[in-house]
């Protein structure tokens, strides 16, 4: 990700495009010939502020909502080879491939949509979705008050330590727990996991 961030600071992308930020970020992780021990998910979603459009590509069980009147009107869908095993970029060392599992960056599910002033665009790393289901996102979110700075870093912690703190409950019937039972497997408990939530809100643009 450090790779698209420097390729979008340098203006080298399309902003209707997230799939090619992506692909070009990891062709040149390839050329590098750096081999790299593990593998990542990866969400892109970009915000054309001046048409209210966005433009998303998520490889994996990484993801996004977007909130609007407190009800979810788009989300990502996840990508998964079956139960826990979700698509994912890799750098396989040359002992390792062929072993390690590792999908095109060409393979992210892409999708464009137009937003309205106002619009709540949340983006997080499975550790959230694996432990709060939707509803008690949308229970947080109510608490965004305004659209300061302030406001949304406090709301984004907020739900990122409530996540942190149901994936240590062995007794919470989590959204992971129940897509495991769903699967033939008697699991309960939150899943411990890294948790990455961003949080923005669509407002008036202005140059």
């Amino acid at each position: 990700m450090r790779t698209c961030e420097r390729l979008v600071k340098e203006g080298r992308f399309v902003p209707s495009n997230p799939v090619g930020i992506l692909t070009t970020s990891y062709c040149e992780l390839l050329q590098n010939k750096v081999p790299l021990l593990g593998s990542s998910t990866a969400c892109i979603v970009v915000l054309d502020r001046s048409s209210h459009r966005l433009h998303t590509a998520n490889l994996g069980d990484s993801g996004f909502l977007v909130v609007r009147g407190g009800e979810v009107v788009h989300r990502s869908d996840e990508q998964q080879h079956y139960f826990n095993t979700p698509f994912q970029l890799s750098i396989a060392p040359p002992e390792a491939e062929g072993v390690v599992l590792s999908d095109s960056p060409d393979a992210a599910d892409s999708t464009s949509f137009d937003v309205q002033l106002g619009d709540i665009i949340l983006t997080a790393t499975d550790g959230l979705f694996d432990n709060m289901p939707d509803y008690m996102i949308l229970q947080e979110l109510k608490k965004l008050k305004n659209s300061n700075y302030e406001s949304i870093q406090r709301t984004a912690r907020s739900i990122a330590e409530q996540a942190h703190e149901l994936a240590y409950d062995p007794n919470y019937m989590s959204p992971f727990a129940q897509f495991a039972c769903d699967n033939g497997l008697n699991v309960r408990g939150g899943k411990p996991d890294d948790i990455t939530v961003l949080l923005s809100i669509v407002a008036e643009y202005t140059d």
